[in-house]
């Protein structure tokens, strides 16, 4: 986590967190949803606007974390701005070479591979359970036909629960009024 960042979280430790703005898509794409857009529908039917500025990726991406209930979030200065996540909380990029990077630039070894009933491939790795990018499919199939990772099978539905996630984290008292109606 950036200095200026933990500062802030010091300085300010109150400030009440943040809900449905930032979203990451399938492709490793981070995007804002703003009130409008939030109205508009739920991610990632309504995208909202991509976030392409390289300074403002890189603070989202290197104060990238989880809490302890599986709710991914970004620390932005005090607050904690919580993601929508339309697959999991990384997406994997292979170089066909073996090396395989996070959205975020961060490595990671894979241990094992899940194919989803949508046909998706997921890793799951040593910094976390994500979905391979749908470009480098071709190397990932090379990897899975090496034998590189074990590959299962398990229903889009189970992963959250299963690789400890959140696909749209809620604030505590709404999560627990939708409970209440179920």
């Amino acid at each position: 986590m950036d200095e200026i960042v933990e500062a802030a979280l010091r300085k300010w430790p109150n400030v009440p967190h943040c809900y449905g703005w930032l979203a990451l898509d399938a492709r490793g794409d981070w995007y804002m949803r703003d009130d409008r857009i939030q109205a508009a529908g739920p991610f990632p039917q309504v995208k909202g606007s991509v976030i392409r500025h390289d300074k403002l990726l890189g603070f989202i991406q290197r104060n990238y974390a989880a809490d302890g209930d599986g709710a991914w979030y970004f620390q932005n200065g005090p607050q904690r701005v919580y993601v929508e996540l339309e697959a999991a909380p990384w997406v994997w990029r292979l170089d066909g070479q073996g090396r395989l990077d996070s959205h975020t630039g961060r490595a990671a070894q894979a241990a094992g591979a899940w194919l989803d009933d949508r046909g998706r491939l997921f890793l799951d790795t040593d910094i976390g359970f994500g979905l391979v990018h749908s470009l480098d499919m071709g190397a990932a199939a090379d990897a899975l036909q090496a034998g590189a990772w074990p590959l299962q099978e398990l229903t889009f539905a189970e992963m959250p629960a299963r690789f400890g996630y959140r696909l749209r984290p809620q604030p505590a008292a709404a999560s627990d009024a939708r409970a209440a109606r179920s």
